[in-house]
């Protein structure tokens, strides 16, 4: 099973080799400001993904070991890349099909906009996740 996506001019592709994680949504202000909104991704493997069109990617180093990546043309907010992670998250947003997740989880709560409200229904944790990660992810 494979998953392919990329940014919104088509500069930048990827494809996810297998199953697709769920999504946690960060509201942290710097996820805030980089978005536009709030931030959503899923945690996929590194073994298990693959860039395969490069030609208008870009990146910003948002904090140290960090790398939020985007295309320089579009626009398009792709991923959060951290350094020695085993994984990279990808925003569901910038995949071709439906992804069939759901957002399981919400992080850095105590910093969202005043301008949404949060699903009471979605656990919802006042900074960083608990320790061993959001149940379910």
């Amino acid at each position: 099973m494979t998953h392919t996506g990329g940014c919104a001019c088509g500069g930048v592709r990827f494809v996810v080799h297998g199953a697709l994680a769920p999504v946690i949504a960060c509201h942290c202000e710097s996820c805030r400001r980089w978005s536009g909104y709030y931030w959503a991704a899923m945690e996929i493997p590194r073994e298990r993904f693959e860039w395969t069109a490069l030609a208008t990617l870009a990146g910003w180093s948002s904090s140290p070991g960090v790398m939020r990546r985007f295309c320089r043309v579009c626009g398009a907010s792709l991923c959060f890349d951290e350094a020695g992670a085993d994984h990279i998250e990808i925003a569901p947003g910038a995949f071709d099909a439906l992804t069939g997740q759901a957002t399981i989880g919400h992080i850095y709560c105590a910093e969202a906009g005043d301008y949404y409200q949060l699903d009471a229904a979605t656990p919802c944790y006042p900074y960083d996740e608990p320790p061993g990660g959001v149940p379910g992810g």
